[in-house]
């Protein structure tokens, strides 16, 4: 491969061209001339088509000045370097020339060691730009490799809260994510991850935590996301987009099915922007350890109401009728566990969903209430009072508490 820096000499006398190319010994220079042309337009045409990256240039030259043909190759060729070798001892051209950024400005006849002098420097100048571009490649291709350790660095320190708002848009632009808030964080335990008596081999529990986060991440496949584990060992997913109910039930379902273990998984939404993800990290970490302290049939029971609040006649006797428990037995161990009953831990569940529709949505009211498992506008909108303290109207304009207008 020739590695000479390949030099166009555009000069409409031949012999002035025939004084350029002999005036120095272009290989010790690292240069090669490999192509002359006589006026602007044939200077144009072989330069592009060698791709020139030296050009010696005449002003005054027939069909296309030497003005216009260095405008074409600053257009066209931006990294071509331009000297200019003309008779004319003019200021106007000269200002010109220092508009299209020329190299240098020779007055004919050209003094060889001037050339010579002038050539040297640019070489040197392409050598450093080419040093410059292959260590910028490098570096590329390292971040590249490092991609998923720079997001996960970013993401421990995201959830930390140790970044402003602004240091957080430019790391998510960068690592080539949305620059937008995430609309839900879930915190995935496996755990034997987490407890102190190890069951398995190290090797053997790396793998199974490679598993789970292969499935996560296929679950997720059609949403953008990050994930990563945290300093506990729990896997976290950063997530955009709005995910379906049933993709926590479905993410613990899937791990069992597949590697026949039970993991736990705790989603919430994001509803006040980047510099939010801190606290609800810390309440999902919170909430998935509450949870891993709960019955499996308590935990059945969270899951019921997850998937099926959206129906209106969900009820604790069909659950418990599905557990194959009596309902009063049901309602205790709920009561206990969770401090809260069967119908509370439903309405909650109705009016947290009903608050992210009213506040990403124009969905009507009668919508909204339908969607949440409720019969009618009214019911729903006298639970809602009674859990928010306002009407969902007065709630969706961010009405102080007053009298309800329904």
């Amino acid at each position: 491969m020739d590695h000479l820096l390949r030099v166009l000499i555009a000069d409409d006398e031949p012999i002035i061209r025939e004084g350029v190319r002999d005036s120095v010994d272009w290989e010790s220079l690292g240069m090669r001339v490999c192509a002359e042309a006589e006026d602007g337009e044939e200077a144009l045409e072989l330069a592009l088509a060698l791709r020139i990256q030296v050009a010696l240039v005449d002003l005054n030259m027939p069909i296309m000045n030497g003005i216009e043909l260095m405008k074409e190759l600053r257009q066209k060729l931006p990294q071509c370097r331009i000297i200019i070798i003309t008779g004319h001892d003019e200021f106007a051209y000269a200002q010109e020339a220092i508009r299209l950024s020329v190299d240098d400005y020779i007055l004919k006849p050209a003094n060889s060691e001037q050339l010579r002098q002038v050539l040297t420097r640019i070489r040197h100048e392409l050598e450093a730009t080419q040093k410059q571009e292959v260590h910028l490649q490098q570096a590329s291709k390292q971040i590249a490799k490092n991609f998923p350790l720079m997001r996960e660095r970013f993401c421990l320190e995201w959830i930390e809260g140790t970044m402003t708002e602004t240091e957080l848009r430019e790391q998510l632009e960068f690592l080539q994510l949305p620059a937008a808030s995430p609309d839900m964080l879930c915190v995935i335990r496996w755990p034997e991850v987490v407890t102190s008596v190890q069951l398995r081999k190290e090797n053997d529990r790396q793998l199974f935590m490679f598993a789970i986060e292969n499935i996560i991440g296929e679950m997720l496949a059609s949403y953008e996301k990050t994930m990563f584990r945290d300093h506990s060992g729990l896997i976290v997913a950063i997530v955009w987009g709005t995910v379906p109910e049933t993709l926590i039930s479905d993410m613990q379902h899937a791990v069992q099915a597949y590697l026949k273990i039970s993991i736990h998984v705790h989603a919430q939404p994001i509803e006040n922007g980047l510099l939010s993800i801190p606290a609800v990290y810390r309440h999902s970490k919170s909430s998935i350890f509450k949870e891993a302290q709960m019955s499996p049939l308590v935990r059945k029971a969270k899951d019921y109401i997850r998937e099926t609040y959206t129906e209106a006649d969900m009820s604790l006797e069909a659950f418990a009728q599905l557990m194959q428990v009596s309902p009063v037995y049901l309602s205790r161990i709920i009561k206990q566990e969770l401090g809260s009953s069967f119908v509370s831990l439903v309405t909650q569940t109705r009016i947290a969903k009903a608050i992210q529709l009213l506040n990403a949505t124009d969905m009507p009211i009668n919508e909204i209430a339908e969607k949440v498992g409720y019969d009618t506008q009214h019911y729903f909108s006298t639970a809602f009072k009674k859990a928010v303290g306002v009407s969902p109207n007065q709630y969706r304009k961010g009405a102080a508490f007053h009298e309800d207008d329904n």
